[in-house]
């Protein structure tokens, strides 16, 4: 196998953080959902058929709430990691252990909100005028489906509120806590290499406000139509109603796109190291002297940032 090929977290030391564990978490949960879900429901919207069958069926429509979910509770981890590095720098940071455990507490928890979607998933043969096709869709307890049943209505709204309403109010509080921390910092650290410190963190956060963000921009019409359409059932039956809901879908399904674009645009060490494993020819060696020092120049601030605060730590005690 060769470096190309090797994912970036696995092919530099240096990239195997624990924020960059929950980057590659929030990049499987992207990677699943375009090709599990995407794919298939691209097809299904456009033909109004579906042709792959009652199991892959109930696999899609599963991997669809599991995805999401996941990806929503990455991005709270990476929160409260970002939270605890920047506002209580003095506390011990996340371990890889409990990185670890808190990503197979993200997966599980998405799986017990997607359950329903696979235990009620089926498939029926609905007739058209120009020929009968097959239909994917969730029968509920109650025996009704999308948009009339009351049961899909509540399921919808707790799983706004478990997947958009909860976490973006923590990520919002969050994060404006760690930029009036970061404001605050600044105002009694005179050397250069603890600005520079304090600028880097200012950059990771506002990368990590735009993914949050471009989150919530992708996903609340979405969930909004749900809910919307179950008050007023002739939306779901009027004409535009396909071309509506399937621009919504759609823009969620960008927000996979988004994201590594968001990393590649504003994070130096991440675009190095994305172009010495996309290309070959690009090894430490023949990248940049500039953005090679980079990275060195961070590297160096953290190990100052971590010996300031060991001496602030020792000095208080």
């Amino acid at each position: 196998m060769t470096n190309k090929n090797i994912p970036l977290f696995l092919a530099h030391r240096r990239m195997r953080t624990v924020t960059n564990c929950f980057l590659v978490n929030l990049a499987v949960a992207d990677l699943l959902m375009a090709t599990l879900n995407g794919a298939p429901n691209f097809i299904f919207l456009v033909t109004a058929d579906w042709p792959f069958g009652a199991v892959t069926c109930t696999a899609s429509n599963f991997t669809a709430n599991l995805t999401v979910s996941a990806g929503v509770f990455t991005l709270v981890a990476i929160t409260v990691d970002r939270y605890v590095a920047i506002v209580k720098p003095l506390q011990h940071r996340l371990s890889r252990r409990v990185a670890r455990a808190a990503l197979f507490t993200v997966w599980c928890a998405s799986a017990l909100l997607a359950l329903p979607s696979l235990l009620y998933s089926d498939t029926y043969k609905k007739q058209y005028i120009n020929g009968e096709r097959e239909i994917c869709f969730i029968k509920w307890p109650d025996g009704s489906s999308y948009p009339s049943s009351r049961a899909d209505y509540c399921y919808n709204l707790v799983f706004l509120a478990v997947t958009y309403v909860v976490p973006m109010s923590v990520m919002v509080w969050a994060y404006a806590r760690m930029s009036a921390a970061l404001r605050g910092r600044a105002i009694g650290e005179c050397t250069y290499h603890q600005m520079q410190v304090v600028r880097a963190k200012r950059k990771v956060v506002r990368m990590f406000v735009l993914v949050v963000m471009v989150f919530a921009l992708c996903w609340l019409p979405y969930h909004a139509y749900f809910v919307l359409t179950y008050h007023y059932q002739s939306l779901a039956s009027a004409p535009f109603a396909q071309h509506i809901y399937l621009f919504f879908y759609w823009l969620a399904m960008a927000n996979s796109m988004f994201n590594p674009l968001i990393y590649y645009w504003m994070s130096n060490k991440f675009r190095v190291y994305f172009r010495m494993v996309l290309c070959w020819c690009w090894t430490p060696k023949t990248a940049t002297s500039t953005d090679l020092k980079k990275l060195e120049m961070n590297k160096s601030f953290s190990v100052s940032q971590r010996n300031y605060r060991d001496i602030s730590s020792f000095s208080r005690a």
